[in-house]
């Protein structure tokens, strides 16, 4: 079904992820809907500069041993005091007191309870020395570095591990532990569920059409114009046609790109602006930190990927903001959506036309 905004206004409909091949349905103005229920707190006082409690500032103890970090002065990335993974998933873990490895409980043979090992890392990134600031206030320099951090980590690990997700939770609303501009990498054994359904969809699109998928939408997204938020320096910034959360984007590079490691100068140069000019918007639509986990997805690595295998993949980053209706009113996946499927509540026209309207002109 193919629908403009004026109609995709009018009457409830369904929009078809080519993604990850799974259906959203589109209830216009269900956010306007009353309102008693929960709300998120005041944005907080401004943090300090440096923060002598903050475990992710430069010289201050982490509290997991006698760790303490560097006097750091750009990013810096350090393995986590608590691992969700680890390289060899038998050994103990090392954090302290976590106790001895437990092996998963065995189902039967052939039966419906099954369990493997994964093996992995997981790293803490802090973008910076500095307790006070965020990516999109950062200087181009900084900002600079941030990405050629991405690119480092996603190069080092992405030779062992078959799957390195780069992530930043922001704000307390999308579960961010501490303040402090930071984000993570883990690297699996394993392709996850998400990137494991994208890699099926972009490689059947790619024999089907002969051409990357997520190269053919940028096209789209572009001659059709009211679902772009930004492009610039060769990158977009779209609210997907097939959008889950209210405010949701997509970005990624107009040519063929596998991976993060596959920028060029200019590709990272457009990457520092297209960020600056999304996550400006995002922080003037409420006029508050605006909060969101955000990740990449680049094509699968490890040492049984060759340079064939990545021909499919299209780069590109998921922003997940929970915001709905105001600073302090969000979305939330339940009921219908946990039951039955994705829902939301604007057309994600409507919320490209309200996030468009904060970008920078100059910038833009």
């Amino acid at each position: 079904m193919t629908t403009s905004s004026e109609s995709a206004a009018a009457a409830p409909h369904r929009r078809f992820d080519p993604l990850r091949g799974r259906w959203t349905l589109v209830s216009a103005g269900r956010d306007r809907r009353p309102w008693s229920g929960a709300a998120e707190a005041a944005s907080p006082p401004a943090p300090p500069r440096y923060d002598p409690a903050c475990p992710l500032c430069p010289g201050n103890p982490r509290g997991a041993g006698d760790d303490r970090n560097p006097e750091y002065t750009g990013p810096f990335a350090f393995p986590h005091d608590f691992p969700a993974l680890r390289p060899d998933p038998e050994a103990a873990p090392p954090s302290p007191g976590a106790g001895a490895a437990v092996d998963p409980p065995p189902g039967p043979a052939g039966g419906l309870l099954r369990a493997e090992p994964v093996g992995g890392v997981c790293r803490v990134l802090c973008f910076g020395p500095r307790h006070d600031t965020h990516l999109a206030a950062m200087s181009d320099g900084e900002l600079r570095g941030v990405v050629d951090a991405w690119l480092e980590q996603a190069r080092g690990l992405g030779r062992r591990w078959r799957w390195v997700q780069i992530f930043e939770n922001r704000g307390a609303a999308m579960g961010a532990s501490n303040p402090h501009p930071h984000g993570q990498v883990w690297a699996s054994s394993v392709l996850p569920d998400e990137p494991a359904a994208e890699d099926v969809n972009q490689r059947d699109y790619l024999r089907a059409h002969g051409s990357r998928l997520l190269v053919d939408y940028a096209a789209t997204e572009l001659a059709a114009g009211e679902r772009v938020v930004a492009a610039h320096g060769g990158w977009l910034a779209v609210v997907p046609y097939w959008a889950v959360w209210p405010f949701e984007t997509m970005l990624l590079p107009l040519r063929p790109t596998s991976g993060l490691t596959d920028l060029d100068d200019d590709g990272r140069a457009g990457l520092v602006g297209i960020l600056r000019l999304l996550l400006t918007a995002y922080d003037g639509l409420f006029g508050v930190p605006f909060p969101y986990s955000m990740g990449w997805h680049g094509a699968p690595g490890g040492p049984a990927a060759g340079p064939a295998s990545a021909d499919h993949w299209q780069l590109h980053a998921h922003f997940y903001p929970p915001l709905l209706r105001s600073a302090t009113v969000r979305k939330f996946l339940v009921g219908y959506e946990m039951l039955a499927g994705p829902q939301r509540d604007i057309t994600p026209e409507q919320a490209a036309a309200r996030l468009r309207a904060q970008v920078p002109a100059a910038r833009a």
